[in-house]
C-alpha cells in the first residue's frame, strides 16, 4: 500500500450530499415525520386582526368549548418568564398582556386532539381592544417619533466634511430596499414530549438548538439541563429558523408540561408567513463626494430599517449593514449610521447575509451614481475605488483588508465573460432597438466572515470510535440542506484516513454538545469542522502513544493510511488496530472545541476586527427588458467565486448557484406588501413570487476560483460559502438599471428601488422617457 493513496470522502473532493438520495426519494426524516407518542395533542396559534391596540381582554369561552379542544394557553399560563427575546431585551413576549403590536401577532394557543380542531377553534376568540395608530415602514416610524428597537451604531473614519469640501462633485440620494420572506420548503414546527420531573424533550426545525433550549427553560422556569432540543435536519432555514423558532418550541413545551402529553405545533403557510419575521426593509440615504475621475473622497450614509415591534436580531443585522456598506471600495472619509426603527409589523430577523446585502447594494448604488455622472463604464469606477495597497486598505471600522484578491478575480471574470466586447455590442443593440433594451453589469462582493457578536465564534463536537472501528460524529451545527454534515464528516474521514461511509452522522442535540452557536453567519463549516478535527486529533494522539509503546517504535513511525495503521514495518487494518486499542483500555472518545482567533470588536468605539477573513466573488449578468411592459429576462450570468480551498467543490458550487438565484429573487420578484390596515397581503406562495426554474439565467456559468487559498488557518484553508454569493444577484439589478438608463442615453442614474419588479422597471422607463 503506497503512502499517497487517497481515501474516498477526503476533503477538497466532490462528494454527494450525505442525504441527497433521501431528499429526492422522500426517505429523509424531518420533524413532521417523527412518529408521535400515543395521545399527542396539537397546538395552533390565535392571532391578532389589528396592527396596534391596547389589549383589554380575551373572551375564549367559545374556543374552550369547541369540539376537540383540551385547553388554551395564554400569558397567564406561562410558568416562568413570558419572554423569548434572543438578545435578552425582554421585549418579545410569548403572548402579549397589554398591547397588540402587529397584525398577526400570536395572542394565545389552542390545544386540541387534532390540528384541524385547534385551527378551527382559534378563529372563535373574541378580542376586546382599543385600536391605536400604527406605523408600518421606517419612514413612517421616524415621522411618528417611534423609538429605535436597539441602540444605533455609528462607524466613522477620517473627516467627512473636509473630504467633501475637497471634492468637485457631490451627489445625494435615497434608495428603498425591500425585505424578503425566507420561503423555506419546510415551515416552522416543534414537538415537545414531557419527561419526569422538570424534563422535556423538544424536536424542532431550528438553526439554533441551544437558544431554543435556553428559551424553553426560561419560559418554563427550569434550568437548561432539564430541556433537550433535537434537530436531525431542516428543509431550509436561511436565517428564518435562528430565533423565530423560539415561539413554537416554547408553546409546545409549556403545553406538554401543563397537560403531561406530547404536543405538536405546525402553523400553515399563511400563519407561518404572517407571524414570523423576514429580511429587513431599508431606507438608505447616501451622500457621496468624488473627483472628476470618479474616485470617492467622502461618503455619508444613514440606514433606517423596518425592524418590527421588538428587537429580535435587528441590532446585529443593522450593524452588519454598516460593516458592508463599503463592499469592495475604500472610502477615505466616511460616516455611517444605523436607525433600527420600531414598527407595527412582525419583528424582522436573520436572513442569509444578515444585513450585509443591504449594505452592499448601497455601495453599488453609489458607484452607479458616479458612473452616470462622469459618463464612465461602472466597472471602471469600481476598479478605481477598489481596496488597494497600504493607505487604501482600511475599512470604516478600522480593520485592514489584508487578503484582497479582487483585482485578479474581477479581471479573470471580465476576460472569461468577455465583458468589454459584450457591453459594446449591447450599447450598439440599444441604439437601434426601440422597444427591447439590454443591460450588462459586473459587480464584486467582499464579505466579512465571523459572528459580529464575538462570543458566538465557538463550536464543539463529539467523536466516538467504537471498538469495531465504526465512527460516530456529532457537532453543534445544524443541517438545513447546505451539506454541513457531509463536509464535517469528510474532515473526520480524512483525519482518520478512513472511508467516508465509516462515519455515522447523528442528529444535533443539546444532550451531546452544549452551548452551541447558531448555524449562521456562514460559519458552520469553519467552526464545526475545526471542532471535529480537534476531537479527532485528541483520539489520534492517544492511539499513537498506545501504538508507539506497544510496538516499541517512535511516534513518528505510526501513520494512518487508507483504512490501515502503519506501525513501523507492520500494517494493521483500522478495525483491528482500534480493537487492540480498546482491549488496552485506550479512551476512544473526545469532545472537540474551537474558537476563532484574532477577532475583537468595540461597538462603542466602532472599531476592531470583527471578521477573521473576507470572502470574495464577482458576477456578470446580462438582461433584456421590454420598455412597453417592464417585463424582463436574464439572458446570461457568469460567476467566479472565492471559497478558498474548497472542502467539497460540487457542494460549494451548488451553494453559489442557489445563493445567486435567491439574491436575484430578493432584488427582482420577491415583494412584501402591507395594506393600510397593517395586514401582510403577500402571505402565501399564491401572492409572493420566488424565482422559478424559468427565471434562472438562460446561460448560467458558475466557477470557483480554484487558485484561492485562505491565508488564515481555517479548516483546510477553505472559506465560507453560505452568505457571500447571495450578493452576486446584485449584478442582475445593476444590469436592469443600465437597460433602463439606455432610454435616456445613459445620462441619468435610474435610481431603481428594490425589488425591481416589472412595474418598477416600467415606471422608471416612463419617467426617464419623460425627462424625469
Amino acid at each position: 500500500m503506497k503512502d499517497n493513496v487517497t481515501i474516498t470522502g477526503a476533503v477538497h473532493q466532490d462528494r454527494i450530499h450525505d442525504s441527497a438520495a433521501k431528499h429526492v426519494t422522500g426517505r429523509a426524516d424531518y420533524t413532521d415525520d417523527i412518529a408521535l407518542p400515543e395521545g399527542t395533542l396539537h397546538a395552533y396559534l390565535g392571532v391578532s386582526d389589528v396592527a396596534h391596540a391596547r389589549l383589554k381582554g380575551l373572551d375564549l369561552t367559545a374556543v374552550r368549548s369547541a369540539p376537540g379542544v383540551v385547553g388554551v394557553l395564554t400569558a397567564e399560563d406561562i410558568p416562568g418568564v413570558n419572554d423569548i427575546s434572543p438578545t435578552g431585551q425582554h421585549d418579545e413576549p410569548v403572548f402579549p398582556t397589554e398591547k397588540i403590536e402587529f397584525h398577526g401577532q400570536p395572542l394565545f394557543a389552542v390545544i386540541a386532539e387534532t390540528r384541524d380542531a385547534a385551527r378551527r377553534a382559534a378563529a372563535l376568540a373574541q378580542v376586546d381592544c382599543e385600536v391605536l395608530p400604527h406605523a408600518l415602514d421606517p419612514q413612517a416610524a421616524i415621522d411618528a417619533g417611534y423609538p429605535h428597537v436597539t441602540a444605533p451604531l455609528k462607524l466613522e473614519r477620517g473627516d467627512v466634511e473636509t473630504g467633501r469640501d475637497a471634492a468637485p462633485n457631490r451627489i445625494k440620494g435615497r434608495m428603498q430596499v425591500g425585505g424578503q420572506d425566507h420561503m423555506y420548503l419546510e415551515g416552522h414546527i416543534a414537538c415537545a414530549i414531557p419527561g419526569e420531573d422538570e424534563d422535556v424533550q423538544v424536536y424542532s426545525s431550528t438553526q439554533h438548538p441551544s437558544e431554543a433550549q435556553h428559551m424553553v427553560a426560561h419560559v418554563l422556569g427550569v434550568p437548561s439541563n432539564a430541556v433537550t432540543v433535537n434537530v436531525r435536519r431542516m428543509g431550509g432555514g436561511f436565517g428564518g429558523k435562528e430565533s423565530q423558532m423560539n415561539l413554537f418550541c416554547a408553546v409546545a413545551a409549556v403545553a406538554a408540561k401543563k397537560w403531561n402529553r406530547a404536543v405538536k405545533i405546525r402553523p400553515d403557510r399563511d400563519q407561518d408567513m404572517t407571524a414570523t419575521g423576514k429580511r429587513h426593509d431599508f431606507v438608505i440615504d447616501y451622500d457621496v463626494s468624488f473627483d472628476n475621475a470618479g474616485r470617492i473622497e467622502a461618503v455619508e450614509g444613514c440606514f433606517a430599517a423596518r425592524c418590527g415591534y421588538s428587537s429580535d436580531l435587528s441590532g446585529p443585522v443593522t450593524d452588519r449593514a454598516l460593516f458592508h456598506a463599503d463592499n469592495a471600495y475604500f472610502y477615505p472619509n466616511v460616516r455611517l449610521t444605523s436607525r433600527p426603527m420600531k414598527t407595527n409589523t412582525v419583528s424582522n430577523t436573520a436572513f442569509r447575509g444578515f444585513g450585509g446585502p443591504q449594505g452592499v447594494i448601497a455601495a453599488e448604488r453609489i458607484i452607479e451614481e458616479i458612473a452616470y455622472a462622469t459618463g464612465q463604464d461602472p466597472l471602471d469606477v469600481r476598479k478605481a475605488n477598489f481596496y488597494g495597497s497600504k493607505g487604501r486598505d482600511v475599512t470604516p471600522y478600522y480593520q485592514e483588508v489584508e487578503d484582497n484578491i479582487l483585482d485578479r478575480l474581477v479581471g479573470e471574470l471580465e476576460d472569461s465573460a468577455e465583458y468589454r466586447r459584450r457591453r459594446a455590442g449591447i450599447i450598439e443593440y440599444n441604439r437601434t432597438s426601440p422597444v427591447l433594451k439590454k443591460g450588462i453589469a459586473l459587480t464584486p462582493v467582499k464579505f466579512g466572515i465571523s459572528f459580529t457578536a464575538t462570543w458566538y465564534n465557538q463550536a464543539g463536537a463529539l467523536v466516538h470510535v467504537y471498538n469495531d472501528g465504526s465512527i460516530h460524529l456529532n457537532h453543534g451545527g445544524t443541517e438545513m440542506g447546505q451539506g454541513l454534515n457531509t463536509k464535517v464528516a469528510q474532515v473526520v474521514a480524512e483525519a482518520f484516513q478512513v472511508d467516508f461511509e465509516r462515519i455515522k452522522i447523528t442528529k444535533t442535540t443539546t444532550e451531546k454538545v452544549p452551548n452551541t452557536s447558531a448555524t449562521a453567519a456562514s460559519s458552520g463549516s469553519d467552526l464545526n469542522g475545526m471542532a471535529a478535527l480537534n476531537a479527532v486529533e485528541q483520539i489520534k494522539t492517544r492511539l499513537v502513544e498506545f501504538a508507539a509503546e506497544k510496538w516499541g517504535v517512535e511516534p513518528g513511525a505510526v501513520r494512518f493510511l487508507a483504512n490501515q495503521v502503519h506501525i513501523g514495518d507492520e500494517v494493521l487494518p483500522f478495525d483491528a488496530f482500534i480493537k487492540a486499542a480498546y482491549m488496552a483500555r485506550v479512551q476512544l472518545s473526545a469532545a472537540g472545541f474551537y474558537k476563532t482567533p484574532k477577532i475583537h470588536w468595540d461597538r462603542d468605539k466602532g472599531q476592531g476586527r470583527p471578521f477573521y477573513y473576507f470572502a470574495y466573488g464577482a458576477s456578470c449578468s446580462e438582461v433584456t427588458i421590454d420598455t412597453l411592459t417592464g417585463e424582463y429576462r436574464i439572458d446570461r450570468t457568469d460567476i467566479l467565486h472565492d471559497v478558498g480551498r474548497s472542502l467539497n467543490p460540487v457542494l460549494d458550487k451548488g451553494q453559489v448557484e442557489g445563493a445567486f438565484v435567491q439574491g436575484m429573487g430578493w432584488l427582482t420578484s420577491e415583494e412584501l406588501w402591507w395594506d393600510d390596515a397593517g395586514r401582510l397581503r403577500t402571505h402565501a406562495p399564491s401572492t409572493y413570487k420566488i424565482p422559478l426554474a424559468s427565471d434562472r439565467p438562460r446561460i448560467f456559468n458558475v466557477n470557483l476560483a480554484d487558485w484561492s487559498e485562505n491565508r488564515e488557518l481555517t479548516i483546510k484553508r477553505s472559506k465560507a460559502v453560505g452568505e457571500p454569493p447571495f450578493m452576486l444577484g446584485i449584478s442582475v439589478f445593476e444590469a436592469l438599471s443600465m437597460a433602463v438608463a439606455s432610454v435616456a442615453d445613459y445620462r441619468v442614474c435610474p435610481r431603481l428601488d428594490a425589488p425591481a419588479t416589472p412595474e418598477r422597471v416600467l415606471m422608471a422607463v416612463t419617467r426617464l422617457q419623460a425627462g424625469g
